[in-house]
């Protein structure tokens, strides 16, 4: 009986160690990087746990929830604001904002938005982001604003972020989507911006055709001067060319004169030495025949020779002047021909070079002016892509946040639906035990005594009730399909506590009672 007594002690021991380990288990948390848990009600001050894991006590403390994550706010202006120029247009802005990190932030946010939602949190900051981008609105002009849309998104933010952070939070970025007007004056400006640059372009290509003009111009002047100086430069060469044939031929019939004139006075030379040979041959002849006739013969053979000879040097001496006169003027004529040629030549290049000169500065000209053009209509692209880009992001992320939400809303109520599952199969559980034990220890009651010989068969006796109590249970937790470790797991680490431990407390109790009472009202130990 005192073994008995024991046992059920440390059974209840046992079970108040899990009980114990169960509330624990309970109290503890670990907040994700994006969320804070505030635990309060011990101490002055919060606790403020940020991706990593804590204790909170039970009953005596309590865990709230902040959204750290980033939140994006579409900021829009409700109605035409007008400008520092008097022009009422619409700003439509994304603004992505979220909770301060610094210990007064989270204060502040503890304070203005704990346990709500990224909706509530939004609105609030969307109604602030408004009102200081009116306030700024009316500060700047309209060509400031679209001119230089990071300036006013900077002013806007630093005009609100005061009233953000008197809230707990911090401005992330502010993008400017787009402005509106009614009356077109922003239209307007672009179609005076596109006048402009066409006005440039084509006063560009004016200019660059009237320097083609004025350069094509002065190459044909140029080229004019230079072949008209090469024909007067030919003439003059020619001119000279003929005055100097003509000298040379002055020379040469000089020379020819004086070389018949010499021809003569040789002949009549010659012939009046004949005729003194002659005169003096007829003297001698009376002396000598023999030697007047040799003398004759060796006269008539002197004068045959000289004859012969002059007249081959003269014509030598004509032959050799009339070759020199012809080479000469050849030498000349093509001296004249090579430097005509050679001019023409020049003034041709010069004529081609200012032709390229011209024809290189009409291109250069030409591509700078659609360089310009090509340049606005660069521009004007670029503009509308970044409009129909920052567009797009904007829509991204708002259809991010709210499937983020829904996916999110799902989770946690198939977790519930979870948790109210375990909780409802471990009542059960425990609300059957009580009778399984029942009505395994009921035979014992129809039995007037039981006899047993030998110490420890009392115990064997309860063992037996209470493995054939275990082996039913087991039974049924199988037919249900569920394992009973797997829910003893569950509370442990904090599910299914609720209704499960206030089911097992008093089953085991329950239990514990029908199998005392029937072992004591029907055994008896010898």
């Amino acid at each position: 009986m005192d073994f008995l007594l024991e046992h059920i002690g440390i059974v209840g021991i046992i079970v108040a160690v899990i009980a114990i380990l169960a509330i624990i288990a309970s109290g503890y948390v670990k907040a994700p990087p994006d969320k804070a848990y505030i635990i309060s009600g011990i101490g002055k001050k919060a606790r403020v746990v940020i991706g990593k894991a804590s204790i909170k006590i039970p009953f005596f403390e309590r865990m709230d929830k902040l959204d750290l994550s980033l939140m994006s706010v579409d900021v829009k202006t409700a109605s035409a604001v007008p400008t520092a120029d008097y022009i009422n247009i619409m700003v439509d802005a994304v603004v992505n904002v979220k909770v301060s990190l610094d210990e007064k932030g989270i204060d502040l946010a503890q304070q203005n938005f704990l346990n709500k939602d990224k909706v509530y949190i939004i609105g609030v900051a969307r109604e602030v982001l408004e009102g200081n981008m009116r306030e700024i609105v009316g500060t700047m002009e309209l060509r400031d604003m679209v001119s230089n849309r990071q300036q006013f998104a900077d002013r806007v933010k630093e005009n609100a972020a005061p009233d953000l952070a008197k809230m707990g939070l911090d401005v992330v970025s502010f993008n400017v989507q787009n402005f509106t007007d009614s009356q077109g004056v922003i239209d307007n400006l672009g179609i005076d911006n596109i006048s402009k640059i066409q006005k440039d372009a084509s006063i560009a290509k004016a200019n660059a055709e009237r320097d083609v003009a004025v350069a094509q111009a002065e190459a044909d002047k140029q080229a004019n001067d230079a072949k008209i100086a090469a024909s007067l430069e030919i003439a003059q060469k020619n001119n000279d060319l003929a005055i100097k044939q003509a000298e040379l031929k002055k020379i040469s019939d000089i020379k020819r004169a004086e070389a018949d004139a010499a021809y003569r006075i040789q002949e009549e030379e010659q012939r009046k030495q004949i005729e003194i040979t002659t005169a003096n041959a007829n003297i001698a002849r009376q002396e000598k025949e023999v030697e007047l006739e040799t003398q004759k013969i060796a006269i008539q053979e002197r004068r045959l020779d000289a004859e012969i000879k002059k007249q081959a040097e003269a014509k030598k001496f004509e032959q050799q002047q009339m070759a020199d006169a012809d080479l000469y003027t050849r030498q000349k004529e093509a001296e004249a021909k090579k430097y005509e040629d050679i001019q023409n030549a020049e003034a041709e290049l010069a004529v081609k070079q200012k032709e390229a000169e011209a024809l290189y500065y009409m291109a250069e000209q030409t591509a700078k002016a659609e360089k310009a053009r090509a340049e606005a209509a660069k521009f004007a692209a670029e503009q509308e892509a970044e409009g129909i880009r920052a567009k797009g992001l904007a829509e991204a992320e708002a259809v991010k946040a709210k499937a983020l939400a829904e996916a999110e809303g799902l989770d946690k109520k198939a977790e519930a639906m979870q948790k109210m599952q375990e909780a409802a199969v471990l009542q059960m559980y425990f609300e059957k035990l009580p009778e399984i034990a029942k009505a395994v220890a009921e035979p014992l009651t129809n039995i007037d005594s039981i006899t047993m010989y030998g110490d420890g068969n009392t115990t064997k006796l309860v063992s037996d009730i209470t493995t054939s109590t275990t082996q039913i249970s087991n039974g049924l937790l199988d037919g249900m399909g569920v394992s009973l470790k797997d829910l003893m797991g569950s509370i442990l680490t904090g599910r299914a506590i609720g209704a499960g431990i206030n089911a097992s407390n008093n089953a085991e109790e329950a239990a514990q009672e029908a199998v005392k009472e029937t072992v004591l009202a029907g055994t008896t130990n010898e």
